[in-house]
């Protein structure tokens, strides 16, 4: 199994996650705080990766978040239901680039742009996929 050039742009397959709102999430303004919606993030990739990579691969690697950049748009209230749309964008060495799109109905409440690095779950360093990891992200092997 080769590793991907340095720096891989594509389409990936879009995953849909829903997010339960907590009372806990609501703050002084009755509405979803701002550090939820990284929380929100975070699960939302993870639950990617959970899904379409496989398994002796989410048992080697870890993901730690590098960086978000969040656009809040709307606010987000507690009985609303919300789904965050994940795509990997690219992949340049162990790193890879997402965005989260937080919608309620049409409705875009937040985008977020965010980088991640991958880590071997051992030795808890940088750890690159390989090309079979990555086209399962792609649609060209069954996930």
């Amino acid at each position: 199994m080769g590793v991907l050039c340095p720096w891989i742009m594509f389409q990936s397959i879009p995953h849909q996650y829903n997010i339960a709102i907590d009372p806990a999430d609501i703050d002084f303004m009755g509405h979803v705080n701002n550090a939820s919606y990284l929380k929100w993030v975070q699960e939302a990739v993870i639950s990617h990766w959970e899904r379409l990579a496989p398994a002796e691969a989410i048992a080697s690697h870890l993901w730690v978040a590098l960086k978000h950049e969040i656009t809040y748009r709307k606010p987000a209230f507690l009985a609303d239901d919300v789904v965050a749309t994940v795509l990997l964008e690219k992949v340049h060495g162990a790193r890879a680039f997402y965005q989260t799109i937080i919608r309620r109905g049409e409705e875009v409440l937040a985008e977020v742009q965010s980088s991640w690095c991958c880590i071997n779950a051992d030795t808890h360093r940088p750890a690159r996929l390989t090309d079979s990891i990555i086209e399962r992200f792609l649609g060209k092997s069954p996930a």
